[in-house]
């Protein structure tokens, strides 16, 4: 075989592989990992020291993640809840500065400084939200997809452990591959005791086609939670009794809903769409909840995968909650979202 054959049987094998690209870089003097599927045009950006947190995934040009700024710097320096913020070691609320685990009562520290709260002062989405204490263990990409890995090691850190104490590393992994972004998370109980499982993520999603009381909106749930006016989950229920799909028009979400629509391979799609854009929102069976969050006025929806309920640990103990997963000594719990965007 001569020369030139040969580069004509290796070309599309090259070709399809140069779809696909991960590389590092820097914005800001801000370390970023950028996923580029070529052939599709998207392109995800991730800012490791910033919560780890994608702040942008472009279709077309088109960010279906809503960023109200304009850099990774301003989002350092104003920490804006925006974009798929990691909620851990808690979801949501806490109803109290405290919360119970395997039949322990752990108190809140708020001299750490680290405990984020809500409008009615109670603990909210964890402590994990900007950190900067993720790093980057790999990066790759191949013909189907291009990747980032990163972890953080709860244990080494004393104003973590101090509120939470159960040894721990996280590790995520984001993956994009036909035409759609996964996040996929691991958490390594690395204690001696049983690891309760309450965490989640925040995204916020916006379509372009339509202004957003004009988009729609479908709800994979069966079950609404009743909340309390600080919308904690009292334990009633009744069921979800929205049109599907739901007209934003009018109307404003800040609802939990569990008992979750799901295919065959065990997983739940809530979607958004406005003329022609759609963004579909896919749950792995061990988000088990799902916040959604649409205030009047906002050009943003934000459909939650949430490991437990809000409040979780709390409701737990008091046998209200009879779901809350945990990971055994020396075990391990991996799921996964995925975020699929079409029309753009």
């Amino acid at each position: 075989m001569n020369r030139s054959a040969a580069l004509l049987l290796l070309l599309p094998m090259m070709t399809q592989a140069a779809d696909f690209l991960a590389r590092r870089t820097a914005v800001d003097d801000i370390e970023i990992v950028q996923l580029v599927d070529n052939a599709r045009h998207i392109e995800v950006t991730i800012a490791p020291s910033i919560g780890n947190m994608a702040y942008e995934m472009k279709v077309n040009g088109q960010n279906v993640l809503w960023a109200p700024f304009y850099s990774p710097a301003e989002l350092k320096a104003k920490e804006t809840f925006c974009c798929i913020p990691f909620l851990a070691p808690w979801a949501n609320r806490l109803d109290d500065d405290a919360y119970w685990a395997d039949g322990r009562k752990y108190l809140l520290n708020s001299d750490l400084g680290n405990v984020r709260r809500d409008s009615n002062r109670k603990p909210i989405h964890g402590l994990l939200n900007f950190s900067p204490l993720w790093t980057v263990t790999g990066t790759g990409s191949d013909a189907r997809s291009a990747w980032v890995t990163s972890r953080l090691e709860f244990w080494k850190h004393p104003g973590l452990m101090a509120q939470f104490p159960f040894a721990h590393n996280i590790t995520m992994t984001y993956r994009l591959a036909n035409g759609e972004l996964e996040v996929e998370t691991v958490i390594e109980n690395l204690s001696t005791a049983p690891l309760p499982v309450a965490i989640g993520y925040h995204p916020y999603f916006q379509v372009h086609d339509a202004p957003r009381d004009q988009w729609k909106v479908h709800i994979a749930a069966r079950d609404h939670m009743l909340l309390s006016k600080e919308l904690i989950p009292t334990g009633e229920r009744k069921p979800v009794e929205f049109a599907d799909p739901l007209p934003l028009h009018g109307a404003q979400l800040d609802d939990v809903f569990s008992n979750l629509v799901r295919g065959a391979d065990g997983r739940a799609q809530f979607w958004v769409e406005g003329k022609k854009q759609r963004i579909t929102v896919t749950y792995g069976p061990k988000y088990s909840v799902a916040v959604i969050y649409a205030p009047a006025s906002r050009e943003f929806i934000c459909f939650e995968p949430m490991a437990a309920l809000t409040d979780a640990f709390n409701l737990a103990h008091s046998g209200v909650y009879k779901d809350l997963q945990s990971v055994p000594a020396g075990g391990t719990w991996k799921e996964s979202f995925w975020i699929a965007p079409s029309g753009f």
